[in-house]
């Protein structure tokens, strides 16, 4: 076949196989595997296996290690270091020992041992992740535990491909191999790092002020070859210099950026790299051995799920975390065919145990995610604690909650959930908040917050926590997708509180209003706000006129400040307080007088109160309008003084 037919069978091969499996939910590296597999030499034999093919693939290993580099970051490794080096050491060491013992038992050679051994160590970084994100659980405790075990994995995997070269050395010239190995790490690391840093970053400055896309991707193309080639060049890996080609960029500002354009290059790369391990399968030996291959699958995947329970209940963690991590652990990874890929370049493994270790690790993969989706449940059945456990701390929400009434839910008590308690307590308005960081909750509940330990994404939780009896809820969360999910439960149960969601800038405004929120705050627009304040003060502009300014500001941005303070002046502000204008949710019911009715024809005006937004069930927020019909379960935000809200309430109600 000519280059062109074999570009054009690849291309139509992954978008029809990649695009089933997202259907279907499935990693789309499964895909690239059956691709491999099948246009492979052990069954349609369409596609070559060649040098040039897999000196091509090799480099979406070398865009996947940029990446690992990419997040690198010490101060994180330093935070995390007894999960990371605690128990993602102990459980990489442990697991290549007790691997490699079997494997020899078995008969294998201890450097054909050590490869299996490093392959099954490997967990999967994109479908573990991809799952918590998911789930909404990054930062549950099981949630912490695995980034912290993966991170470690994924460092380890820079040590063990230079290893695997050696040992495919004279076994007279190993100890030689081994020492100079080291030395030229050193040597390399030293010198890249030390000289790399006060380079790299005035380089990247350079080419982003000729404000170029086109220069800047070519840059990271070629900084990261050149590293890479550095590396091979020195008698090491291509995969070293990529991992410190991550690490000097993501010290820069230009890090995220990088990752954001690198990442077209490195997945089709990375697919095809699985495409040539997809055609390292043999179906006739694999059927030959299917029932070894499910036998190691088994035992594999038991084994480990069992050695990481043990590690973290070692670590004095509660055996429901424990278990939870453990299975969520349990399948191989992404490096796991790496591994075995160079262990079979340099004839360690081969023959029929390379093909029933790639196997069973390919079939671990498949079959994750759907023991991953039940592992709360499979926890609950192995450990009768569990349940035990989790309904203790939903009555401890609920013997807080039930003696609450038109109190506020916070969602999340980090820095921004504190902040707003206070201002509560100040104002002697009840709050409940709840948080899933268990060491946060001890602190702050043994200092005397009214903060508990509980999931704001799960219905039980808000249902304790008096969601039906709260005026307001307030989300503090970072999380994109943690805020979602809580919004959704509230819209779905609780659709007549009114919510206010905090987001980090103004990107995901309309995704959060669009799924009902009463209002979202940006706080890189709030800190530009306060950062304008503050400058206009200091440059002599008089203060009501910075006030005024603000306030027009946010006015016109957010929706629940429109018309506030219409109609006053700026001597106004510490008028009293039975004349400052307030916001009152009402829902209607369905003997409601306003139901079938127009905005126009309730002539709220005469009693000086405004609609500022309608919430209505399942739909998007409604921006009111004098034509807006209300209709059964709306709930009609209004605004006005607490009199006239009064009057106004009971005209929506009742009619008079």
């Amino acid at each position: 076949m000519h280059s062109l037919q074999i570009i054009l069978l690849l291309l139509i091969s992954a978008v029809i196989a990649v695009g089933l499996f997202h259907l279907l939910r499935l990693p789309s590296m499964l895909a690239y595997f059956l691709i491999g597999l099948a246009l492979g030499p052990f069954a349609f034999g369409l596609l070559p296996d060649n040098e040039a093919s897999r000196e091509l693939a090799e480099f979406g290993v070398v865009f996947l290690m940029f990446s690992i580099g990419l997040e690198f970051s010490l101060p994180q490794l330093y935070a995390m270091r007894r999960t990371v080096f605690g128990l993602g050491g102990l459980q990489v060491v442990l697991t290549i020992l007790l691997v490699m013992a079997a494997a020899i038992a078995f008969g294998l050679d201890w450097r054909a041992a050590f490869v299996v051994a490093g392959a099954l160590t490997m967990s999967s970084t994109a479908i573990v992740s991809k799952m918590l994100v998911e789930k909404t659980e990054l930062g549950s405790r099981h949630g912490r535990l695995l980034m912290g075990m993966l991170l470690f994995q994924d460092i380890i995997v820079v040590p063990l491909l230079i290893l695997i070269p050696a040992f495919a050395e004279p076994s007279n010239q190993l100890t030689t191999m081994l020492g100079w190995s080291l030395i030229k790490i050193i040597f390399t690391l030293a010198l890249l790092l030390i000289f790399g840093k006060s380079v790299i970053s005035p380089w990247f400055d350079l080419i982003a002020r000729q404000q170029s896309r086109e220069l800047f991707v070519m840059n990271v193309l070629m900084v990261t070859l050149l590293l890479a080639f550095a590396t091979k060049y020195a008698g090491l890996s291509y995969a070293l210099g990529a991992f410190i080609a991550g690490m000097l960029i993501s010290e820069t500002r230009y890090r995220y950026q990088v990752e954001s354009d690198i990442a077209p290059f490195r997945d089709i790369l990375l697919g095809l790299f699985f495409i040539t391990v997809g055609m390292l399968l043999n179906l006739r030996l694999l059927m030959d051995n299917l029932i070894w291959v499910l036998l190691l699958l088994v035992t594999f995947v038991t084994l480990k799920a069992l050695l990481i329970t043990l590690l973290i209940r070692s670590f004095k963690h509660q055996t429901d975390v424990a278990i939870r991590t453990g299975i969520m652990l349990a399948q191989a990874g992404e490096f796991s065919f790496v591994i075995l890929a160079q262990g079979s370049e340099y004839g360690l493994i081969g023959g029929a145990a390379m093909q029933t270790v790639l196997a069973a690790s390919l079939l671990s993969m498949v079959v994750a995610p759907f023991i991953i989706q039940y592992n709360g449940k499979i926890a609950t059945a192995l450990s009768p604690s569990y349940k035990g456990n989790r309904e203790r701390w939903v009555q401890g929400i609920e013997h807080i909650g039930q003696h609450l009434k038109d109190h506020v839910i916070i969602c999340g008590y980090g820095r921004s959930g504190q902040y707003l308690s206070r201002f509560m307590i100040q104002e002697n308005i009840p709050f409940i908040a709840l948080d899933i960081d268990p060491e946060r909750v001890r602190e702050a509940a043994t200092a005397g917050d009214n903060v508990v330990y509980g999931d704001a994404g799960r219905r039980v939780v808000l249902q304790a926590a008096g969601a039906a009896r709260a005026k307001a809820m307030v989300i503090s969360y970072a999380d994109t997708q943690a805020s979602m999910k809580v919004l959704h439960v509230m819209q779905e149960h609780y659709p007549q509180i009114p919510v206010i969601v905090r987001t980090a800038d103004e990107t995901t405004m309309e995704k959060f209003l669009d799924a009902g929120a009463a209002e979202v705050v940006p706080e890189v627009l709030e800190g530009s706000l306060m950062l304008a304040s503050h400058a206009l003060v200091l440059l002599g502009v008089p203060l009501s006129r910075v006030v005024k300014r603000i306030r027009t500001f946010r006015e016109e941005r957010y929706q629940l400040f429109r018309g506030f303070f219409h109609g006053l002046s700026d001597y106004d502000l510490d008028a009293r307080d039975e004349e400052q204008l307030r916001l009152h949710s009402v829902a209607l019911p369905a003997a409601a007088f306003a139901c079938g009715k127009r905005l126009t024809e309730l002539e709220l005006q005469e009693y000086k109160v405004q609609a500022t937004s309608i919430r209505r069930r399942n739909l998007k927020g409604l921006d009111p309008a004098p034509e807006t019909m209300l209709i059964e379960g709306d709930v009609v935000v209004l605004q006005g003084t607490p009199d006239n809200l009064v009057r106004a309430e009971k005209r929506l109600l009742t009619g008079k």
